[in-house]
Parts: C-alpha cells; sequence; structure tokens
C-alpha cells in the first residue's frame, strides 16, 4: 500500500514537472541560457492548444501561444528587449536575429509535439531563404494528413539549428523577392513559423512556407 501510494505521488510529481527550454540570443546563438516555464504556464499551453478545431485553428493558437512563451521567457532572460527585425534592437543585450529565433522556435515546437499538443502539424526542418548576400531562416510545420488522436506524441528527430550545419537540412528559397515557387502539393502543407518579425511576446508570424520563400513579410 505504501508503495502504490509513492508511486501515485511520483505520477503526480512528474505530471506536475517543469519543462525547460535552451534559448538563443545576442545573435547567432552567441549566448544560450535555460528557460523554465512551470505547470501552470504548460497547463495554460496545453488547454489553448487542445481546444483547436482544426488545422487553420490550430495554427492560430500556435502563434498566441509561441508569443505567450517568449514573453514568459522574457521574464527571466533579457530577451524582453528583443525588437522585430535586427534593426530597433542593435547592439542590446537580449537581442535576436533569425537564427536566434528559428532556433527557439524549433525548439518550442518540438517541446509541444513531444506533449502531444500539435494534433494537426509536426515539426519538420528549418527553412532558409537568400536574396543576394542576405539570408533568412524560420522555423517550420507541416500539415498532417489527418490529425493524431488527443495527447498521442510521435518520436522527435533530427532538426537543423540554422546555418552552422547542426542538423538536418534547411529549404532553400528562391534568390529574388519577384521568384515564385512553382505549385507544390507537398510545399503546400508547409508552414513558416517565424518569430522574427514582431517584439517579444507578440504572436508568432504563421505563413505558407511557399509565400515565405518568396520573400513575403507580413505587412506585405
Amino acid at each position: 500500500m505504501r508503495f502504490l501510494l509513492c508511486l501515485l505521488l511520483s505520477l503526480a510529481s512528474a505530471a506536475q514537472a517543469d519543462d525547460s527550454v535552451p534559448f538563443c540570443y545576442n545573435y547567432g546563438c552567441g549566448v544560450e541560457a535555460e528557460v523554465r516555464f512551470d505547470a501552470r504556464q504548460m497547463a495554460q499551453v496545453r488547454e489553448q492548444l487542445q481546444g483547436a478545431a482544426d488545422a487553420a485553428d490550430e495554427r492560430r493558437r500556435l502563434a498566441v501561444v509561441l508569443g505567450s512563451l517568449y514573453g514568459w521567457a522574457g521574464e527571466q532572460l533579457p530577451i524582453r528587449a528583443d525588437k522585430g527585425g535586427d534593426y530597433a534592437d542593435d547592439g542590446v543585450e537580449g537581442r535576436m536575429d533569425c537564427i536566434d529565433h528559428a532556433t527557439t522556435t524549433t525548439r518550442l515546437l518540438r517541446l509541444l509535439e513531444a506533449h502531444g499538443w500539435l494534433r494537426h502539424h509536426r515539426v519538420i526542418e528549418q527553412a532558409r531563404r537568400s536574396f543576394l548576400i542576405l539570408q533568412h531562416f524560420s522555423a517550420v510545420i507541416e500539415q498532417r494528413v489527418a490529425p493524431v488522436a488527443q495527447g498521442e506524441a510521435e518520436p522527435v528527430g533530427d532538426w537543423c539549428v540554422g546555418c552552422y550545419g547542426e542538423g538536418g537540412s534547411v529549404f532553400a528559397g528562391p534568390q529574388s523577392r519577384n521568384e515564385q515557387p512553382a505549385p507544390d502539393p507537398v510545399m503546400d502543407a508547409r508552414w513558416a513559423v517565424d518569430t522574427w518579425f514582431r517584439d517579444n511576446g507578440a504572436p508568432a508570424v504563421v505563413m505558407p512556407l511557399a509565400t515565405w520563400l518568396g520573400g513575403a513579410y507580413p505587412d506585405d
């Protein structure tokens, strides 16, 4: 009986355990620091995502959830000073470029996926788009053909952290903002999840990957 009680208490503690994710900042993952999300915060994230009616609704909710996660991280790290783009916060401690964002957002998405809270999407490799000498990176999700059951989690595979070669491949975008990719059923299921465009704590920008690769900005 005592053993059973200890086991139940242990399981309850595990269910309420905090989650931690390493965040990159100061450009190019110059600094990495662990952020801990408590059980109350993660319960809020779970409730928000599990209420999604379909894939489009899940993307809308995911954008808000990522903004919340970044905002909570800003209470622990100087990334609260991060502004959208790379110019408004140049030289500020806690600034984040697209490598910092793509790396960190992919890690956050992997955390949500590991919990089984992404029913309509899976996390895949980061994407890169290039225009002349400029490059930009983003996290990417792919819509599932059919949603998974509530609470089901898939194995987490390798992923790419950006331009330093730590992981899988990246999708290279067109070389000009005027060049549009050809229609592709696989690409049509993929979505860029870009937290770089907005200030810390704002909802992520989620747009079709083909549109993002074509050079689109959220205000275009």
